[in-house]
């Protein structure tokens, strides 16, 4: 059995080297997000249960309700919380080296890869990151924003859609897109990436799988066995089944996806987000890629609504200055051009803001509530 210590510490080469220190000691991890508040940050400690909290400076407080881990565990991964409940994810260090090295691998484009260390480091996406430097030959290189890593050197990021667009991240050699939809056109060296917490960071890359990462649909669900997956969840429950060959180990997604004749994955969505309408199913993540070209648009998100007739039709919440009748005809127009009728938003409804997790995926059980 081993420990997990708590690291509630910026990102900075201090939160790293606390890092390296519980892989030379054998402890596990968890790191601390500082932007929760008092009472998030007692549930998630909660369900965590550390043996002891690494502050700053050296500074140690002991957890009173410390559960014991597995020899080998690395780090628990608190999932987004999108759907409400966010769980804890058990990565084993050979799972963390596992990720880093096929990932290093994949993206190498020259004799030494700099990443910009920005995510969040409490998310896997982040974290991943860091663990490239703990891994591989991968250098870490702190900076305030994209554009100050960029202009000092580094030659990788890892970011999520609103960060793509919010920066010019041309003079990267690699960008790493994940954490929610892919915008419908990129750049060069935008490589998109797919997977999740429960995956140790992403396993497949511009649609195809990793090398050693095995990929099956099954009744349109996608399921992934990878080396880089999760041993279980803190509460000791696991969402590995068996496969479809015959091994244990299987995660299924929860993701609707399909395999074209290229082996390509391509992931329509969430399926406890589909909206069915009319028989008709509407993919969400479909109409919020295509709705987002649309000029004046800051923000959106596509719910399914109750209907007596159709049972439900989609709802499109918007930030933005614009008439929501104008907004309206637009995206009606083009739902019906790329999807179909039954993909016509029903009503516009303008909010404030899209509820998102930190690492932009959209809260969609509090996006009803809205409505």
């Amino acid at each position: 059995m081993s420990e997990l210590r708590a690291l509630d510490l910026p990102l900075g080469p201090e939160l790293l080297t606390e890092i390296r220190r519980a892989y030379d000691d054998n402890a596990a991890v968890t790191i601390l997000d500082a932007r929760w508040s008092s009472a998030r940050r007692d549930e998630m400690l909660a369900l965590l249960r550390p043996h002891v909290i690494h502050g700053p400076g050296g500074l140690q407080q002991s957890y009173e309700n410390p559960l014991e881990c597995e020899a080998g565990d690395g780090a628990m991964v608190l999932t987004s919380g999108s759907s409400g409940t966010p769980k804890a994810a058990v990565l084993t260090w050979r799972a963390l080296e596992a990720s880093a090295q096929l990932t290093s691998a994949a993206l190498r484009r020259g004799p030494t890869s700099v990443w910009a260390a920005v995510l969040p480091p409490s998310h896997i996406g982040g974290l991943a990151v860091l663990l490239r430097s703990l891994f591989t030959d991968s250098e870490i290189l702190w900076a305030d924003d994209l554009i100050d890593a960029s202009r000092r050197g580094a030659t990788h990021c890892a970011v999520v859609a609103t960060q793509l667009s919010r920066y010019d991240l041309s003079h990267f050699d690699v960008v790493l897109l994940g954490g929610g939809p892919v915008p419908a056109t990129t750049s060069e060296n935008v490589v998109t990436t797919y997977g999740m917490t429960e995956t140790g960071s992403g396993v497949v890359y511009d649609g195809l799988a990793l090398k050693g990462v095995d990929l099956a649909v099954i009744d349109g669900e996608v399921f992934i066995h990878s080396p880089t997956l999760l041993r279980s969840y803190r509460d000791g429950t696991t969402p590995l089944v068996l496969g479809p060959d015959g091994r244990q180990g299987w995660l299924p997604s929860g993701d609707e996806a399909f395999l074209d004749h290229s082996g390509v994955l391509h992931v329509l969505g969430r399926r406890g987000n589909v909206i069915n309408s009319g028989g008709e199913k509407v993919w969400p993540e479909d109409l919020e890629r295509l709705f987002a070209s649309v000029a004046g648009i800051d923000d959106l998100c596509i719910v399914g609504e109750p209907d007596p007739y159709w049972g439900q039709r989609p709802v499109a919440l918007v930030v933005s200055q614009r008439e929501s009748t104008h907004i309206l005809d637009e995206f009606r127009m083009l739902a019906t051009q790329s999807i179909g009728p039954w993909a016509r938003p029903h009503r516009i409804v303008i909010v404030e803001r899209i509820p998102r997790t930190p690492s932009g995926k959209i809260q969609r059980h509090e996006v009803v509530g809205l409505l």
